[in-house]
């Protein structure tokens, strides 16, 4: 819910804070995937960060969409967060995920509070529980409180993508398709499906998802690479993020591949492509 005067701008974000700034904000740092999406609405941000999976001194570029990385200044991530360099680039306004529990991601507690005293603080909620439709539907809310105009191209494209991917998935034998995260050369993370909003979106448009034992992680079951290949996959969407391994041969030959990201920017036009992605994949695995 936003609300906008000739003084005063008002969103109210995913914590239920009703959030303002003096007028629009137009000088905005956001968590980089966020700020990708901001961007494919037509609002560059000032600067983005990472969190402290990430690279402290490289954003990863698995997480930033067309962000023109050259051209947008990196502030660190994680507890190498530079605030200082964050506050002294005067921005009007800073977005940031949780994953739950109004807990702000990728910026320790401390310095996110300092923050917020600073400065208008905006977080959206990505976590379990939360529909992919529903966590594009917040970013492009705050977009358009923002000044951006409607997409309705894009959002078509992503209609469209969606569409061809949930026929590219139906039929008697469904290939298995398996979300991981390489670990290293003995473990592996397997993704639950249920618990990211974009594997739930994909299990809802019919792609036969391989839902693995549970474990101890609320998001990943940890496992084994021989245990991995027991499930049997026909296609398997790995992480291809910085923090995450190499695939390499570690299922063994003949199972297909397709780049995945966890944190993919949440706009129409990168889910659209994605799907896209994965429906080429479909049509051309044998299970």
């Amino acid at each position: 819910m936003a609300h906008e005067t000739a003084r005063e701008w008002e969103f109210t974000d995913d914590r239920d804070h009703l959030v303002r700034a003096p007028g629009r904000p137009a000088r905005l740092v956001a968590y980089l995937p966020t700020g990708a999406a901001l961007h494919d609405h037509g609002i560059r941000p000032l600067g983005v960060f990472g969190s402290a999976h990430d690279d402290p001194a490289v954003p990863d570029p698995a997480k930033s969409g067309d962000l023109p990385l050259a051209d947008v200044p990196y502030f660190g991530a994680g507890p190498a967060l530079d605030t200082e360099a964050l506050l002294g680039a005067e921005p009007d306004l800073v977005v940031a995920l949780t994953y739950g529990g109004g807990q702000v991601y990728g910026i320790d507690p401390e310095a996110a509070k300092h923050l917020e005293e600073r400065v208008p603080l905006v977080v959206l909620d990505v976590g379990r529980g939360r529909s992919l439709a529903g966590v594009r539907g917040r970013v492009t809310a705050l977009a358009r409180s923002l000044g951006a105009p409607a997409q309705p191209d894009a959002d078509q494209e992503l209609a469209v993508a969606e569409g061809r991917l949930s026929e590219a998935a139906a039929g008697r034998v469904r290939p298995r398709v398996l979300a991981l995260s390489p670990a290293g050369p003995d473990s592996v993370h397997l993704a639950r499906p249920d618990a990211w909003p974009d594997l739930a979106a994909l299990a809802g448009l019919g792609v036969g998802l391989v839902d693995p034992a549970s474990g101890q992680g609320g998001n990943w079951t940890t496992t084994t690479w021989a245990e991995a290949a027991a499930l049997e996959p026909d296609l398997v969407l790995t992480d291809v993020r910085g923090n995450a391994a190499e695939l390499g041969d570690a299922l063994g030959p003949g199972v297909r591949s397709l780049p995945w990201n966890p944190e993919l920017p949440p706009s129409a036009r990168q889910q659209a492509r994605f799907c896209a992605a994965l429906t080429e994949a479909l049509e051309t695995v044998k299970p």
